[in-house]
């Protein structure tokens, strides 16, 4: 790379399916500002942005953002998603490349990969794609190593083979791949077979400074109703079933039958939150199944929102009076950070297998809280667990296995405590900060500029846009 390119200025355009609240909706903010803040200009452009659910860089003019309303549904009657993903991009694309558009230096892609060759061929434009993982092994729910698509019936292999397919020849048109974690580099090489390329490994950064600020505004009611000073074991995931948090009731529950009757740590209180979407039946179904679980153990739950936030909460049986389990649906970053630096939490479950990053984790350890995740997928590189050096425990997701190692990290002494505190915080700065993560970004950018005006030979071109008008019409039809 040569001295003017790596201090060229570049303008960049992110292309995001749903700008919610999630660990990739994360990434992408914390990656566009540190693109921001090395000099560089961002425009984000997505198909949905709410911002009575999103993160607050997005609504306050920190970071641009672009969502045209796309003419497609997200679904139809709860089926069809990937089909209308894939329109609802195809809209965006005709938004971003319809005549008098900005023109930008490159493109960085994440999630959806059908845009990229419109976005070479059409725009002229190189591209950065950045996997989380492959959609092919989503589809089915949470991925398990060598069981991807077994669970498939006849009509689901034929609605998802050319999808698939698509998915892969698009995927390789990007001239630079990114993944979020080897893990997901192993499985991304093993499930597209003729890519041949490697991708480059840049794990997700945070903002360490937002975490860095430890003072609790005791005026804010958003804070007043989550922060307390009961014992505190906490989770943060999506309220999707693939996460999973079921596990860390059912442990909760174990881990109180484990305690003497006498200790004050009975008292202890598990914090459920994540972002929540009403529009998505995984959504609300979940939240009715962890309620269900907390029924079953006859622990006592509420559910609270943000002040600032739309959603209904569902008519359940709620016990506002110190419950055992309290369910947090679309927390604030004030409230996510009162709870992370709070002196009452104790760890942070996190409990989703196979995980393909895991912001979660992270998100502790720059606060110095112990960590107890799943012994699969992203956590195995983010979490240390030996002794010399440990910042969390990773245990087979069994919650009995997680209650006995809940056991230990309850009874830790304020000098163990402070020791793991300090090795996570250290790690969490060392390997994953922001600063790393957009440098990372920004090479794999400057690297796909370097590569020169797109040329596509004509052979090429034509059969590309054959098969997206193939598409399209298999959409359509």
């Amino acid at each position: 790379m040569t001295e003017q390119t790596s201090t060229r200025k570049l303008r960049i355009a992110f292309v995001h399916p749903d700008l919610g609240i999630g660990g990739a909706e994360r990434l992408v903010v914390d990656a566009a500002l540190g693109l921001q803040k090395l000099g560089h200009s961002v425009d984000i452009y997505t198909s949905h942005h709410d911002p009575k659910h999103c993160f607050e860089e997005t609504r306050d003019g920190t970071l641009s953002v672009h969502a045209p309303k796309p003419p497609f549904p997200r679904s139809l009657k709860g089926k069809l998603h990937i089909l209308f993903a894939n329109a609802r991009q195809l809209h965006l694309v005709t938004h971003l490349l319809r005549p008098g558009s900005p023109k930008y230096d490159v493109f960085f892609v994440d999630q959806l990969s059908t845009c990229v060759p419109l976005l070479r061929i059409i725009g002229r434009t190189r591209v950065v794609f950045y996997c989380h993982f492959p959609d092919k092994l989503l589809s089915d729910g949470a991925y398990v190593e060598g069981q991807a698509g077994r669970n498939r019936g006849g009509m689901k292999r034929m609605y998802r083979y050319p999808v698939d397919k698509l998915e892969e020849v698009t995927t390789r048109q990007s001239d630079v791949i990114l993944v979020n974690s080897q893990f997901t580099g192993r499985v991304f090489e093993a499930h597209f077979p003729s890519i041949g390329a490697t991708p480059t490994v840049i794990y997700p950064g945070i903002n360490l400074a937002a975490y860095a600020a430890t003072t609790v505004d005791s005026s804010d009611s958003d804070i007043l109703q989550v922060i307390s000073e009961r014992p505190t074991l906490l989770s943060l995931n999506r309220f999707e079933k693939k996460k999973n948090a079921a596990l860390a009731i059912d442990a909760f529950a174990m881990l109180l039958k484990k305690l003497p009757s006498d200790t004050p740590l009975q008292h202890m209180r598990l914090v459920l939150a994540g972002g929540y979407d009403p529009r998505l039946e995984d959504n609300m179904m979940t939240l009715v199944h962890l309620i269900d679980r907390a029924k079953a153990h006859s622990l006592s739950y509420n559910i609270v929102t943000p002040s600032t936030s739309s959603t209904n909460i569902p008519p359940f049986n709620t016990s506002e009076d110190d419950p055992s389990i309290l369910f947090l649906l679309n927390f604030t970053t004030p409230q996510r950070s009162a709870l992370l630096s709070a002196p009452s939490t104790l760890a942070l479950l996190y409990t989703p297998s196979n995980e393909h990053f895991g912001i979660g984790p992270v998100e502790a350890m720059v606060c110095g809280v112990p960590v107890l995740a799943c012994n699969s997928g992203g956590p195995t590189e983010s979490v240390v667990d030996s002794d010399e050096g440990r910042t969390g425990w990773l245990r087979e997701p069994d919650p009995d296995l997680w209650a006995d190692t809940l056991l230990t990290v309850v009874r830790m002494s304020e000098g163990e405590r402070k020791a793991l505190s300090e090795r996570a915080k250290q790690r969490a700065r060392d390997s994953f900060g922001m600063e790393a993560m957009a440098n990372g970004i920004a090479g794999a950018l400057l690297r796909a500029v370097e590569m020169g005006p797109v040329t596509i030979p004509f052979a090429v071109w034509s059969v590309l846009l054959a098969c997206f008008f193939v598409f399209v019409a298999y959409i359509l039809s």
